[in-house]
């Protein structure tokens, strides 16, 4: 399908010749010629918004001659100028938790449309969509040859019937395309192979046009591909499939924070440690909400795989994007991965025309800058459940002991340490710490056993660097006769197969399976939760004796219960440190002094003995990692193996609901929908079903891992005659609303301050009594009351999942009253019909001494809202006594009052195509 520009955007349509082709393109310098502003100085990331508006600038009805004027104004501004613009991405990325859901919003819809009249054809992806599926395999077999081949079988096992309706929407949608289990993390498959940097197409008149890469996803590490200088993020599916619906995507002119990297990295540091600093410094900086453009002399000696990885972490320092701008080393990537020859020269020519090419002279307006130099990066680690909770190696042994004491009520300040008279001196976990004994093991577990050790998610495994160094370090123990502690759960899962094939080529592979790091499987694993059971006695002795069993993973995210539900300390660290604390086997041992382990013969060995030098990992990774590898591993990418041929498709233009699936149903959303929108409400008399505190997740809110039979969603299952053992995971589940929103707020650490030491989904109910959130909300809404939530700061933090907000819809949501959000997850609310609110005049949630037993009036919606409105909120208490305070509306945009007054923005999309 033709891309369709806008009628007046040929006053920047210019001409650009290739070697032998010619593309048409839309050029920002002409921009400036026909006086509208001077854009020289925009940062390369704004220059690739504004080309989008270029290019679609007076097509009928969403981009204006003022709209691009404003970037100028920005510029001028000193980098502010907050306009509503409307933003249109060449492509959707999307992985399989979010995705199938997504996939089920659009079945659905077509199912709505009929009902109103429309033509079910109108709900057809108009951009094209790539699904990759590496969510869903789990470890549940590890450190065994057949580790890789038993949890393939499993997932397929698990996940067929997702995997049915997924290869259904292939052949049901136009522009969409599924990646087969067992190929891939989304990310590293798009940084490989999928992303081209500069796209073309042909628009209606049949030209070729050139123009940036761009794209949203559904996963919030979306924005990896930043390294590769495509601009995307992440956004919820909801938001995802009214752009593939032709809705562009309502955003305001963002800051851009300039992040200057100067020196070079020194020996034995690794990407990773300059990504948890980059992260702990943009986290104090504040930048949600902004783009983050890096830039300095500093590039010239980061390799693209390390760009990734801090571009990856963006939604960890909270930015929509972390982007570096083409240059030399975009180029050689591009080539090294194999993309076409033809590709790589026409991102150079159009880079440099179009005023996107980061060279000597690059020197950009920013709103704020950062400045690091990466000489002074020391090797680190990050914990116990934050990714911005940075620690030099050196303090992580001594930082744990803090976790400890805390968790265990002890107060190990220096005062307290003087103090002899009062009780034992509290110096090491082996004072303040508990033991256990493991049943029918010849080992103890104590505080701080690592329980977990994962080299896991695109965050690290897309880097060559890292992955190399993880396995010279495994070379060097292997030969001197170490091996993992025993009670260390130990994977390897890439994220891609060329990762397999370098190692393979490298030797590498047989050190890494001599001490435990076999292939588990090509996904996401650990770092989404799925790092599956321990052992039973293992989990027995942490569970019983309450200890504080830690992981640790070279992921990018460590929130609390994601991971394990039998870990409560999480760390994430460089792959080459994953291997050495499974040598370690305990996060009381400081690496950087004491020794990792001891060989067989009783001789101590410290890490120094088993890190490689830099030049070990460079000439290895220059050696093994080549271009021939990428094309060979990409050349059936979407062919799958026998298994996913195998794959039984039924179905037409609409779906047929299995009614027995407990996997995928038909959703509630556009059941009985009319054909006119209706008003935004005021919400009156509202209970409050939870009261929670800061930096709650997206994972707080809609858990991704595993589940217990006693829960109301395995309680649903049970029901439904499906065996504990058969659950699968909350994530794999997203297909069925009744589970999900029976797992909304169901997070085994959450903690709802309406309660007293109580973990987990619980609330009270209209009784007063505590009770679970799905039955509570369900009692509420049997007595026809609507419900608000209050939340802390940096509400919504994390993941993009759009779950969150659809299960808080379902429950009975009205209203999330909150001291700030995080963008994602207020847009997801918006986009299900949820309106997020924040506290004004600096009060807080802590201010109200909420109880549970208040009723919530919030008025001033109805009518002629405007954006960002502030509104009044009573609280009334329970002896009668009422207290008024003030919200802001985080309704940002116009539009989003428009969303609000369908329903949400799948609705007003749907309404629109049926009367088209």
């Amino acid at each position: 399908m033709p891309i369709v520009t806008g009628k007046d955007s040929a006053k920047t349509r210019r001409e650009l010749n290739v070697g032998a082709k010619k593309f048409t393109y839309y050029s920002i310098p002409a921009a400036t010629e026909a006086g509208l502003g001077d854009f020289s100085k925009l940062p390369a990331s704004l220059k690739v918004v504004l080309e989008n508006l270029l290019r679609f600038e007076d097509d009928g009805f969403t981009v204006s001659l003022d709209d691009i004027k404003a970037f100028g104004e920005w510029a001028q501004k000193g980098g502010k100028n907050p306009r509503e613009i409307a933003y249109r991405p060449a492509r959707v990325l999307m992985q399989d938790f979010t995705g199938v859901p997504a996939v089920v919003d659009l079945a659905a819809m077509r199912d709505g449309i009929k009902g109103l009249g429309g033509d079910a054809q109108k709900i057809n992806p108009l951009v094209p969509v790539d699904l990759v599926i590496d969510h869903s395999v789990m470890i549940d077999e590890f450190g065994t040859p057949r580790a890789f081949q038993m949890n393939v079988d499993r997932e397929y096992e698990r996940n067929i019937e997702r995997y049915q309706f997924l290869k259904w929407g292939q052949t049901a949608f136009e522009n969409f395309r599924v990646v087969p289990p067992g190929t891939g993390i989304c990310h590293q498959v798009n940084l490989e192979y999928l992303a081209q940097t500069v796209w073309t197409d042909k628009d209606q008149t049949g030209s070729e046009v050139a123009y940036p890469d761009t794209l949203v996803g559904t996963d919030s590490h979306t924005t990896m591909v930043n390294g590769a200088a495509v601009l995307g993020w992440g956004v919820g599916g909801i938001e995802a499939e009214a752009g593939m619906l032709g809705q562009p995507i309502s955003m305001l002119i963002p800051e851009v924070v300039g992040f200057k990297l100067t020196g070079a990295m020194v020996e034995g540091t690794t990407g990773t440690d300059l990504v948890l600093k980059v992260v702990e410094m943009l986290r104090a900086h504040g930048v949600v909400g902004k783009f983050v453009e890096f830039y300095g002399e500093g590039l010239d000696h980061l390799p693209l795989a390390q760009r990734a990885t801090i571009a990856n972490m963006a939604p960890e320092y909270g930015a929509t994007c972390g982007f570096f701008p083409v240059d030399s080393e975009t180029l050689r990537y591009l080539e090294q991965t194999g993309r076409d020859k033809d590709r790589i020269a026409l991102v150079e020519a159009y880079a440099k025309e179009n005023g996107m090419w980061r060279g000597a002279d690059y020197a950009p307006i920013y709103s704020s800058t950062l400045e690091l130099d990466m000489g002074t990066i020391v090797p680190a680690i990050s914990g116990p459940k934050r990714p911005q909770d940075y620690l030099p190696l050196t303090t992580a042994a001594d930082a744990f002991e803090d976790v400890v004491a805390e968790y265990r009520g002890i107060d190990i300040s220096a005062d307290a340490k003087d103090m002899a008279d009062e009780g034992p001196v509290a110096t090491k976990s082996v004072t303040i710490g508990k033991t256990a004994k493991v049943e029918g093991e010849d080992y103890e577990l104590r505080d701080g056993s690592v329980v977990i050790a994962s080299i896991t998610s695109c965050t690290n495994t897309s880097n060559p660097y890292v992955m190399i160094a993880a396995g010279l370090v495994a070379r060097k123990a292997h030969a001197l006769g170490l091996n993992r502690k025993p009670w260390v759960k130990t994977s390897l899962a890439p994220g891609s197969q060329v990762v397999s094939e370098y190692l393979e080529a490298a030797n590498l592979q047989d050190d890494l399976d001599a001490i435990g790091f076999d292939l588990v499987g090509y996904g996401c694993t650990t770092c989404i939760g799925n790092s599956g059971p321990l052992q039973p006695e293992i989990s027995k002795a942490i569970n019983d004796n309450d200890l504080i069993a830690t992981s640790v993973l070279s992921g990018n995210r460590n929130f609390e219960g994601r991971i394990s539900p039998d870990v409560r300390a999480n760390y994430l660290a460089s792959p080459p440190l994953v291997v050495a604390y499974a040598l370690a086997g305990d996060m009381n041992i400081d690496l950087t002094s004491e020794p990792l382990a001891q060989t067989p013969d009783g001789k101590d060995v410290y890490l120094k003995d088993v890190w490689p030098t830099d030049k070990e990992i460079a000439d290895l990774v220059q050696q093994v990692v080549t271009r021939d590898k990428f094309i060979e591993k990409y050349a059936d990418v979407f062919k799958g193996d026998e298994k996913w041929q195998g794959v039984e498709v039924s179905g037409g233009e609409t779906y047929d609901w299995p009614p027995q699936s407990t996997y995928i149903q038909n959703p509630p959303y556009f059941q009985g929908m009319s054909a006119e929108a209706g008003t935004i409400s005021d919400v009156k008399g509202a209970g409050i079903l939870a009261v929670l505190g800061d930096f709650v997740t997206t994972d707080h809110i809609s858990p991704a891992g595993s589940f217990k039979p006693d829960t109301p969603a395995g309680k649903y299952l049970v029901e439904r005659q499906v065996a504990p053992k058969d659950f699968n995971s909350y994530g794999s589940r997203r297909g069925n609303h009744e589970v999900m929103m029976r797992g909304t707020f169901a997070n085994i650490r959450i903690k709802n301050e309406m309660l007293d030491g109580v973990e987990g989904g619980y609330t009270k109910g209209p009784d007063g009594k505590q009770t679970s959130i799905y039955d509570a909300a369900m009692a509420y809404e049997k007595l026809g009351k609507p419900l608000v939530i209050f939340g802390g700061e940096q509400y919504g933090a994390g993941s993009s999942r759009d779950w969150a907000a659809k299960g808080t819809n379902l429950l009975g949501v009205k209203a999330v009253i909150a001291e700030s959000f995080e963008r994602i997850h207020r847009s997801n609310l918006v986009g299900m019909g949820v309106i997020p609110f924040e506290f004004t005049e600096g009060q807080t949630r802590k201010d109200l001494n909420l109880t549970g037993e208040e009723e919530v009036t919030i008025t001033g919606l109805e009518g002629d809202i405007k954006p960002q409105s502030i509104v009044p909120c009573t609280i009334k208490y329970a002896d009668g006594s009422t207290k008024e305070i003030k919200l802001k509306s985080r309704i940002d945009t116009a539009v989003e009052i428009e969303y609000l007054r369908n329903g949400g923005v799948l609705h007003y999309v749907l309404r629109n195509l049926a009367k088209a």
